[in-house]
């Protein structure tokens, strides 16, 4: 499947299939991120049945702590 990822085209292997998928495939599942699938914002509680389809325009937008 091939989308847009922060502006990036990339094509993402068959079972990364949902937004929880997603964040696992690029090892974020366990960081504070906000994820926007077509404009839209995705609440974490449908990360897991927030299927993703070819062409999506998705970007993540993580939070970075420092001094």
């Amino acid at each position: 499947m091939k989308i847009r990822l922060n502006g990036e085209q990339i094509e993402l292997p068959e079972e990364v299939n949902s937004v929880d998928k997603l964040l696992t495939h690029y090892s974020l599942e366990n960081r504070i991120a906000i994820v926007e699938i077509n404009e839209d914002i995705i609440q974490k509680d449908d990360y897991k049945t927030m299927k993703l389809k070819n062409g999506d325009i998705i970007e993540i937008v993580q939070f970075v702590g420092g001094g």
